[in-house]
């Protein structure tokens, strides 16, 4: 095997991008996602989300769930190169009720895509996820989508992105035409204009055409006067682009567009090549940094089963924090310090997969059936590093699950174990109701409709779930088990994956009840969903 120069591993992780696109549900982010692709040449045609007109569904959302329902529920990795730059895109679902998966994927990004809705602007999630980046320190270049649809004035929404977030907007171009009157696009750096033809049903690249100022203001009229005004403005108020302001996490760099008929599309995908931090020093778990040329080093980030009915394995997404993996090589899975093989290794586009024969920081490698692999695992080769776990998330919904049939108890265990390690949803073990009926935990109750369907589809276990009257979730240990579990609601359970203590109260009342007269008791508040810390 090779042994890869520090220099090769440098050049090769500085032509890397590796971003998220974060969103409120139905701001567009999974069509947003087609169209970066497509004009990437990665794809010939766009899905619809909702599949309208015969046209195929998206190729990150490839969970039966998404394509009925046109929803991202669970991430997934699209991998393209763009003029020289090697993209990791990671998609996110947009539903809160799956905030813990895409905090797991803000985990192994550099930079995020924040898209907003033209009518819209800034909404809960958004709002919540963006909270998770500036915690993280993840640079923020802002997309406002839908623009060939009626929305707000375009200042309104940057005074709202600084005033909100505070972050300071540099718009890099400006649209002409008022939303829902999309006629192009202004270039601030260049003056250049671009106008926009879509193609049938937007499933291919729009048409672009580079018109000539003067013409422009000519054929264009009161929607060009207005933009220049506008424009004049941004110089007058200096609303530029400061590089080090947008590393710092002070300044966003703006664009805007429309995703489903790929109308400046090609614009952020050269933002984010230009723009966006190639993978840096990763701090380990002691708070030492370790260079992107150590030898290689990666996190586990995301374990999924189902991806692919021909196959039917599980899949760990591993992000490579540093060095060069070759497929093969051995690795040593850092927690229990067992080896590794990682002989089919793989890269993904969606649900699709190939063979992976290297990678470098930045990149995203799978492994298939990698048994013991967990959210959090850091994997390395040669020289030890641990980095900062990934918290699970606070439960707020619980449910009893039980098989539907006695003689599928097998499958139905099985599915349970999957569904735990992948981090669907936490399962806790019950004294009181014993192993066959686990105790699913979830951030919200859209977590139980995705865990039914896959019990039965994937494994073959229909599942009867019942709902218990549990709020609130706090870590314990068995010195206060004895006096929480002799109050009335209130319940300790045992995480199955780790052995944790999970205390659970019917309200948070009752809770702080207990601390007030047990100050001694161990209730150790977990991460709340869209909190950074």
């Amino acid at each position: 095997m090779a042994v890869s120069s520090s220099s090769e591993v440098a050049a090769q992780a500085a032509r890397r991008r590796t971003f998220a696109v974060i969103s409120h549900p139905d701001a567009g982010k999974s069509t947003l996602t087609e169209a970066l692709a497509l004009h990437a040449a990665a794809i010939e045609q766009a899905g619809a989300v909702h599949g309208k007109a015969g046209r195929k569904g998206v190729a990150s959302d490839w969970m039966e769930m998404e394509r009925s329902r046109g929803i991202s529920i669970t991430s997934s990795v699209l991998r393209f190169e763009f003029g020289g730059t090697l993209l990791n895109l990671l998609d996110t679902p947009g539903h809160a009720d799956f905030s813990e998966d895409t905090y797991r994927v803000l985990a192994a990004v550099d930079a995020a895509v924040m898209l907003l809705d033209s009518a819209k602007g800034l909404e809960a999630q958004t709002l919540k996820l963006f909270d998770v980046c500036r915690h993280r320190g993840i640079p923020v270049i802002t997309f406002v989508n839908k623009w060939d649809r009626p929305g707000r004035e375009p200042l309104e929404l940057l005074d709202e992105v600084e005033q909100r977030i505070g972050l300071r907007p540099a718009p890099l171009n400006w649209p002409v035409g008022i939303a829902g009157d999309f006629r192009g696009l202004i270039d601030r750096a260049s003056g250049a204009y671009t106008r926009f033809r879509r193609t049938p049903g937007g499933a291919t690249r729009a048409i672009a055409e580079r018109v000539p100022a003067e013409q422009a203001a000519a054929e264009e009229g009161a929607a060009w006067d207005a933009a220049a005004e506008e424009l004049a403005l941004l110089d007058e108020i200096g609303a530029d682009l400061d590089p080090e302001a947008f590393a710092a996490g002070l300044c966003t760099p703006v664009l805007f567009g429309a995703g489903l008929p790929n109308f400046g599309v090609g614009a952020l995908l050269e933002a984010l090549c230009a723009l966006a931090p190639p993978p840096a020093d990763r701090v380990d778990a002691d708070g030492v940094p370790r260079p992107v040329t150590a030898p290689f080093s990666g996190q586990v980030f995301k374990v999924q089963a189902g991806m692919d009915r021909a196959h039917r394995d599980r899949l760990a997404f591993v992000r490579v924090c540093s060095g060069r993996f070759e497929r093969g090589m051995p690795l040593t899975h850092g927690p229990t310090g067992r080896p590794l093989a990682t002989k089919y290794a793989q890269t993904m586009f969606g649900r699709d997969r190939s063979t992976l024969d290297a990678a470098y920081p930045g990149d995203v490698i799978g492994l298939p059936n990698a048994s013991g692999l967990t959210v959090g695992d850091t994997l390395y080769a040669r020289a030890p590093v641990a980095f900062p776990p990934i918290p699970a998330f606070a439960p707020e919904h619980f449910m009893v699950a039980r098989t539907r049939d006695n003689g599928r108890a097998k499958q139905f265990r099985r599915g349970i174990d999957q569904l735990d390690s992948e981090g669907a949803v936490q399962v806790l073990r019950s004294d009181l109701r014993g192993d066959q009926a686990p105790v699913l935990a979830a951030v919200g109750p859209l977590q139980f409709e995705v865990v039914a369907t896959r019990m039965e589809n994937e494994f073959g276990a229909p599942v009867e779930l019942t709902r218990l009257d549990y709020t609130t979730a706090r870590l314990t240990d068995k010195e206060s088990a004895a006096t929480l579990e002799a109050r009335r609601g209130v319940e300790v359970l045992t995480r199955t994956l780790d052995g944790t203590l999970v205390a659970v109260f019917s309200d948070k009342w009752r809770m702080r009840g207990l601390q007030r007269d047990h100050p001694d008791l161990t209730l150790i508040p977990m991460l709340a969903a869209g909190d950074p810390d």
